[in-house]
């Protein structure tokens, strides 16, 4: 049966979203913005999901470019409406898809600023200086090291349970987007800092059920807010503070710079791309080749600024 309103639309494809293909909750929630934000638009054009035609998507995405919408933005705003529609079309709403049709807009992908060896290991060293006290000095030694060790998304590392890293494991159980796991090797350094880090937490803990009566975390970077855990938020400040500590400027570091370098550094080192897919737990090795990029440019600028016959002022001779 059709839904009666645009949002029931939008919810039943959510929910299949969810059930059939194990979407992960930030995508739903990624969905279900850019739909919204469609629905609207065609509202005020006198148009819905149900009567939207090629030519009132394509208005839609004309403002969004008018508005300077970047085409990254603009390319997922269409990929949502096309999945809608598909969606609509299996389930009888609609005989036809209105976006079937329509080009999206050209993405350039822009290679990331990655961090060098040097750099990581300033980072790495301000870690363990940063902080109020031991504790917190404690945890973000442990924070960086696990994330430049292994390159996981922030919001699998501050999620992480505490039972993951119990017995000094060599190898890390996560869970990723779609609530897929894989395996992620644990560097000695990294091992050490979740010792240290699992220890002085594991002690804070007893004290706080000795002298309150408080509950044990079942999370590795337990806080008192709503998740129970670190948000991404506050470690996403966190690494900033630690980067201007490391003399690195704090634009160029963000977590997801340390999983760029976690990924180009194991590349530059003759690992394989199959193999980093997996260690990332990328779907598709199209997204993986961005390294290759990054590698590709490293090495024309290396040869740029080293080669006696790139110097310009050899040039002509």
């Amino acid at each position: 049966m059709k839904p009666s309103s645009d949002s029931d639309w939008i919810s039943a494809f959510l929910e299949a979203q969810a059930a059939e293909r194990g979407a992960a909750r930030n995508t739903l929630l990624a969905y279900g913005r850019d739909l919204k934000d469609a629905m609207a638009w065609l509202a005020r054009h006198g148009a819905g999901f149900d009567r939207a035609d090629r030519a009132a998507i394509e208005g839609y995405l004309t403002h969004l470019e008018a508005a300077d919408m970047s085409p990254a933005t603009r390319a997922r705003r269409l990929s949502a409406l096309r999945q809608l529609y598909r969606f609509a079309h299996e389930e009888g709403w609609r005989a036809d898809n209105p976006c079937l049709q329509i080009k999206g807009p050209s993405k350039t992908r822009t290679l990331p600023d990655v961090l060098s060896v040097e750099e990581a290991g300033r980072l790495l060293d301000a870690a363990r200086d940063s902080g109020r006290n031991e504790g917190e000095r404690l945890r973000n030694t442990c924070l960086i090291e696990l994330l430049y060790a292994t390159g996981l998304r922030v919001s699998e590392l501050v999620s992480l349970p505490v039972a993951a890293l119990r017995g000094d494991p060599r190898m890390l159980l996560v869970r990723g987007k779609g609530g897929k796991e894989r395996m992620v090797p644990l560097s000695p350094p990294a091992r050490e800092a979740a010792r240290a880090w699992l220890a002085h937490r594991d002690r804070a803990e007893d004290l706080a059920r000795i002298e309150r009566g408080a509950s044990p975390s079942p999370h590795l970077f337990p806080s008192r807010g709503k998740a129970g855990h670190l948000s991404r938020v506050r470690f996403f400040t966190l690494i900033k503070e630690i980067a201007a500590q490391a003399g690195i400027d704090p634009g160029r570091v963000t977590p997801h710079s340390l999983r760029h370098a976690f990924a180009t550094h194991l590349l530059q080192n003759g690992a394989d791309l199959r193999a980093i897919q997996t260690l990332l737990g990328h779907a598709d090795i199209a997204t993986t080749e961005i390294y290759t990029h990054i590698l590709d440019a490293r090495l024309r600028d290396l040869v740029l600024d080293h080669h006696p016959l790139a110097r310009d002022d050899l040039h002509g001779q």
